[in-house]
């Protein structure tokens, strides 16, 4: 099951390696604690609306492209797990053409 939290919190990881930034840095322009900004890095806690606008900020990211990009990784994760359904596998009697 994808969780929100933990893809929003890679998402963020990633966005502030991209920019070379470490979590004091990003602690001191977002006004966040550092150990806060950790633990939504890890999935741990919830980012409120207000704290991720602050975060995006500090990572000079627009809260659209973070949350896009968070709907693209549970979207990826959704597909591999996602059971196939019932009605799609093949039938007994049914021939199924080979790519061979």
């Amino acid at each position: 099951m994808a969780l929100f939290r933990r893809m929003l919190g890679d998402v963020l990881r990633e966005r502030r390696s991209e920019l070379g930034l470490t979590l004091r840095e990003v602690s001191g322009v977002a006004r966040v604690s550092l150990g806060y900004i950790s633990e939504i890095e890890r999935g741990q806690k919830e980012a409120s609306s207000e704290l991720l606008a602050s975060l995006c900020d500090a990572l000079e990211v627009p809260l659209s492209q973070v949350l896009r990009n968070v709907a693209d990784a549970v979207a990826v994760e959704e597909h591999a797990v996602a059971p196939t359904p019932i009605g799609s596998l093949p039938q007994p009697d049914q021939v199924v053409a080979s790519a061979a």
